[in-house]
């Protein structure tokens, strides 16, 4: 299994369409065995779930994403875990252990709007948890 998150400096990027990099992450038995950055070399947001696929991505980890691109996606194939935010290899771990907290309803639905400051795609907080483990 092969899982994609939208990445920058750590964290999972929050507008799918403007990510310049996914952090893959290779698994084999429940646990990352390998994982790299690749550059979307400027892809836009219709080229980038062509790119997933072309990298045999599974699953997809990101912040806020747009309803064409949720299209892109299910139609490659790949499950769609948007409004995710915080450290991605948390978020990857937390995949992994059927405890990341996601919003399945995140989208961004405002493009051509600047960002308000201080918002996000798909910022809507994390409050669960696993057993005693946070998912941050």
């Amino acid at each position: 299994m092969k899982i994609a998150a939208t990445y920058e400096n750590g964290e999972v990027f929050q507008h799918f369409g403007h990510t310049a990099q996914f952090k893959l992450y290779e698994i084999e038995d429940g646990k990352i065995v390998n994982a790299e950055v690749v550059d979307t070399n400027g892809s836009g947001h219709g080229a980038l779930a062509g790119l997933l696929a072309a990298l045999n991505a599974d699953v997809l980890i990101c912040g806020g994403i747009g309803g064409g691109a949720q299209m892109a996606l299910a139609q490659a194939g790949i499950k769609l875990f948007g409004g995710v935010h915080g450290d991605a290899d948390l978020a990857v771990k937390a995949f992994l252990a059927n405890c990341l907290n996601y919003d399945p309803e995140a989208k961004c639905n405002h493009h051509g709007h600047h960002h308000v400051e201080g918002h996000n795609c798909g910022d809507h907080g994390c409050g669960s948890n696993c057993g005693s483990n946070s998912c941050h």
